[in-house]
């Protein structure tokens, strides 16, 4: 397979499908599109811009090419600054808007970061904070109109001698240059920063599009929300460009519902807590109703539940989930704009039952997976007749070649894993052996074909929301409080991050008899009201230190320390997570009800 730049989907979309609207996001309460003509007219004059400020690829390696960082919300500029920077081979290096002040400090500096884009007031701010503590960085360009800041456009240069000289670099920029570094949090909580060349993403959205898969739809828009920072929404964004789709750009996550109504558009990538909302929403609205409307309601929800699409089921089953199409499950289409013919998830286990009862509906969702380190697509539900299994994140895509360690470890090689990280030789060797990606999950393969989800080798994880938590750093912080004896934080595939905490007991006598209450036993005190008290306030302080998807929402007291006997600990005493998340099921349930 012939190898691309990133870049080139511009001069593929000019070539063989020039749009009014490669690009679109509302301006004034209206929709701005961006025609294909447009966007590479930006592009070069923001590339000759970045070049006047001396700005290069250098010789081509991670360390001696320039950096240029963005915080920014979904929108043109974002891509607009990603395409000017991959055409003179900086490196681009986008963090997440929600990134706390220390970790973007790092991230900077460890980056070496020259230039950046903010979004907004708010951003900016952010960035600025902490300007001066970051040595490397020279300026900090915003999107929207900040006072006192320099706007993107200013940027823009169409002397003919610069734009003729960006050409000619465009020209020499290798597939095998990195075009971005992606930071993940680790085990550790430090970030890493993800080295992904053209050709790894290149390769991946060209099996990805082959395997799912994505045919030239120039008449198809898309809706994008998810943070273009994360690797999953960047490669679906090529996906689309390369494929002629119109990428619009919701407003927020509060506005979607707003936007798919009013773009109606074709697909759109998402996570699993999404889904989640939306189904509630539905569901809120279906417990309003009454009488026949009501029935008529958990009659269609109760069909969708069962559906299975390897399995057809009886006739009568199929006319009674035909008629639940046209009487109720229409809505739910409406509510997506009505023309909706794939989303694809991934980031976090999607619910089987949200899977099979939005598919009942006609509302075809597709769970994929792979990690940033995969660029990121190792496997996903595809179109194809037998192509997608409930539970599953389905057939290995074209391209990725995958094993299974002895222990279940999920494995791949080929031209879409990662350079490595950044500056950590140490890291990367332990991730990749041999050639082989350690994905850190555990998997089994169904029905000789299907990837299954089945556990994961690394203490690190994921939200609903498709946010990585590192719990040890956050639990090690937390022990600092005299009152926290032991912590574990729970959250996987969850809404929010919660902890089960064993409080230290003679800390708290001491404290209760201050406070004047009788301290009966373990299991009494810790039903105290000023004891639930003091300790919400101690974990509300120590959250602060923590980006917001980190921060504990909730929080159980368990009566008794976690012991060896018990299981919960190992020999060395360190903590058992998958024996004290079964011991305790009960009270962990109780926090997300």
């Amino acid at each position: 397979m012939e190898s691309k730049r990133l870049f080139d989907c511009i001069e593929h979309q000019l070539k063989h499908f020039p749009k009014e609207d490669m690009l679109a996001a509302k301006e004034n309460g209206s929709w701005r599109k961006y025609s294909t003509k447009e966007v590479a007219q930006i592009a070069n004059e923001l590339s000759a811009g970045l070049l006047s400020l001396g700005l290069s690829a250098h010789n081509f390696s991670p360390e001696g090419s320039d950096k240029i960082a963005v915080i920014s919300t979904n929108r043109p500029e974002w891509i607009f600054g990603d395409f000017a920077a991959q055409q003179l081979g900086i490196i681009w290096v986008p963090v997440y808007p929600t990134t706390n002040p220390l970790e973007l400090t790092f991230i900077l500096n460890d980056a070496s970061v020259k230039y950046m884009f903010a979004s907004s007031q708010e951003l900016y701010d952010k960035v600025m904070s902490i300007k001066d503590k970051v040595d490397c960085l020279k300026e900090v360009y915003t999107f929207d109109r900040v006072a006192g800041a320099k706007h993107w456009s200013e940027l823009r240069n169409n002397d003919a001698a610069l734009l003729a000289k960006v050409e000619e670099i465009k020209k020499t920029i290798p597939v095998d240059h990195v075009t971005t570094f992606i930071y993940t949090s680790g085990t550790t909580g430090t970030p890493k920063g993800v080295m992904l060349t053209h050709k790894n993403i290149y390769f991946n959205l060209s099996m990805g599009k082959k395997s799912f898969p994505f045919n030239d739809a120039p008449d198809q828009k898309v809706l994008s929300f998810l943070p273009l920072n994360h690797i999953f929404e960047k490669l679906a964004s090529y996906i689309y460009l390369y494929s002629g789709m119109s990428i619009y750009y919701a407003e927020s996550l509060e506005t979607i519902g707003d936007n798919l109504k009013e773009i109606s558009p074709d697909g759109f990538s998402t996570v699993p807590r999404l889904l989640e909302k939306m189904f509630e929403k539905i569901m809120m609205k279906g417990e309003e109703l009454t009488g026949v409307k009501r029935k008529l309601f958990f009659w269609a929800v109760a069909l969708g539940e069962k559906y299975d699409n390897l399995i057809p089921g009886s006739w009568w089953y199929r006319t009674q989930l035909k008629l639940a199409n046209k009487l109720i499950f229409v809505k739910w289409r409406e509510a997506v704009g009505g023309n909706v013919k794939f989303i694809v998830t991934g980031g976090a286990a999607c619910q089987v039952k949200l899977l099979r009862i939005f598919n009942a509906a006609q509302i075809p969702i597709y769970e994929g997976y792979g990690p940033t380190e995969n660029s990121p697509i190792i496997s996903v539900n595809q179109q194809t007749p037998g192509g997608s299994k409930y539970g599953t994140v389905g057939p290995v895509i074209e391209g990725v070649q995958y094993k299974l360690e002895a222990d279940g470890e999920i494995c791949v090689a080929g031209p879409s894993v990662m350079l490595g990280y950044y500056k950590r030789p140490d890291l990367t060797a332990e991730t990749i052996i041999d050639g082989w990606l350690h994905t850190g999950d555990i998997g089994v393969v169904e029905d000789g074909k299907y990837l299954k989800i089945t556990d994961r080798k690394k203490e690190l994880f994921k939200t609903s929301g498709g946010k990585y938590v590192a719990p040890q750093p956050i639990e090690n912080k937390m022990k600092e409080s005299p009152f926290v004896e032991q912590i574990m934080l729970v959250g996987d595939n969850r809404r929010f991050v919660s902890a089960l905490i064993v409080p230290s007991f003679a800390k708290l006598k001491d404290w209760s008899k201050q406070h004047g209450i009788e301290y009966v036993s373990n299991a009494e005190i810790i039903k105290n009201t000023m004891v639930l008290t003091m300790l919400q306030d101690t974990i509300d302080e120590y959250n602060k230190l923590f980006n917001q998807v980190e921060q504990i929402k909730k929080f159980a007291l368990i009566p008794r320390e976690w012991n060896i006997d018990n299981g919960e600990m190992t020999p060395k005493l360190s903590l058992r997570r998958k024996v004290v998340l079964g011991n305790f099921e009960k009270e962990i349930e109780a926090m997300y009800v």
